[in-house]
């Protein structure tokens, strides 16, 4: 939904003067989720959201040594220069299109999409989709600047892993994951365990149509398998369905060559953090969702938890009648902070 009143960018500008994380490692949300909001046609909601979300935020760091195209490799990943990404693609998109901009790096960040805990990518598919709907303002292009700075702040690879025997559809993927041993810590010490992942799709494929078309199965099922295993971590275990989601709004402004490289990323994210949180076994939750999707956005809007908020426009993206269960779902498991 276009934003016809101003607040997308009052609210971005608010925002811009933080960094994109607090506390030395938690994600800033602020910017995901007020883009959900606005888009959810909760406009009305996202100044008091932000009073109440401030005391999360925290100044943007000070910039060190300044990025270039001669020495961007060197501070690739490293999370002490996230100023200094912040201001080198503020100035890059100002001087070029934004789509050429991301066509450019996309194909350089996609290595490094679990990092951040899958944060910085969802961050990009929230910018993009606001650049792609409406108007590029002065502040939609800062927020893209500030979202791909952050990811590449933050970019780095999985370890090598094995590859398990291939499954045939995205939910069987899904649920043929081995779990990290040790299901306890912060995400970046469950990752490090990752050994092996199936194979999906089980044909590979180099047609975009093709890839776009897997990623949309990818995305539903991770939705739909929230309702059951979201309990694993009712927080973590949206990203199973967010980072991918953020990937298949991406693709339109992307050349459709980086479509299958963006499938295979989208679907290692995916894959890492169903391995780090999902629960051993799953639940029967016993909701059956009769509301229309306004109406479990709406309660969603007035939960207030980002998490929940970003989950629940994902599952509206889906929109059948299991993805409005898995959202009431997410509002049920996630503590409400409004």
């Amino acid at each position: 939904m276009a934003d016809t009143t101003g607040i997308l960018d009052e609210a971005l500008e608010r925002l811009h003067t933080s960094g994109p994380e607090r506390d030395g490692w938690l994600t800033n949300h602020g910017p995901m989720a007020v883009e959900s909001l606005v888009h959810g046609g909760q406009s009305a909601t996202v100044h008091r959201w932000l009073d109440h979300y401030r005391a999360k935020l925290e100044d943007m760091p000070s910039p060190n040594t300044r990025i270039t195209a001669a020495n961007w490799r060197e501070a690739l990943g490293d999370p002490a220069r996230i100023a200094d990404w912040a201001r080198y693609f503020e100035h890059e998109v100002v001087e070029r299109p934004w789509r050429s901009l991301l066509a450019e790096w996309w194909p350089r960040l996609l290595p490094g999409i679990a990092d951040g805990a899958t944060h910085p990518v969802i961050r990009v598919g929230h910018a993009v989709r606001t650049l792609l709907e409406t108007e590029a303002t002065a502040p939609r292009l800062a927020e893209f600047a500030h979202a791909l700075g952050y990811w590449a702040a933050r970019s780095a690879p999985l370890p090598e892993l094995a590859r398990l025997a291939p499954a045939a559809t995205a939910a069987a993927a899904l649920d043929a994951v081995p779990r990290v041993p040790a299901q306890e810590g912060g995400i970046r010490a469950r990752l490090d365990q990752l050994t092996a992942f199936p194979v999906w799709p089980a044909a590979a494929t180099a047609d975009p149509d093709e890839a776009r078309k897997a990623l949309t199965e990818l995305v539903t099922a991770a939705v739909h398998r929230y309702a059951t295993h979201g309990h694993g971590s009712p927080i973590m275990m949206v990203h199973t369905a967010t980072a991918p989601n953020a990937v298949l709004r991406t693709l339109p402004a992307l050349p459709r060559e980086l479509w299958p490289a963006s499938l295979a990323a989208a679907w290692s994210a995916s894959a890492a953090v169903t391995a780090a949180y999902s629960p051993a076994t799953p639940a029967s939750h016993g909701l059956r969702n009769t509301l229309s999707p306004e109406e479990v956005f709406d309660l969603a809007a007035r939960h207030g938890d980002d998490h929940t908020i970003k989950f629940t426009d994902t599952a509206l993206d889906v929109g059948d009648a299991r993805a409005l269960t898995s959202a009431a779902r997410s509002i049920e498991l996630n503590e409400p902070v409004l």
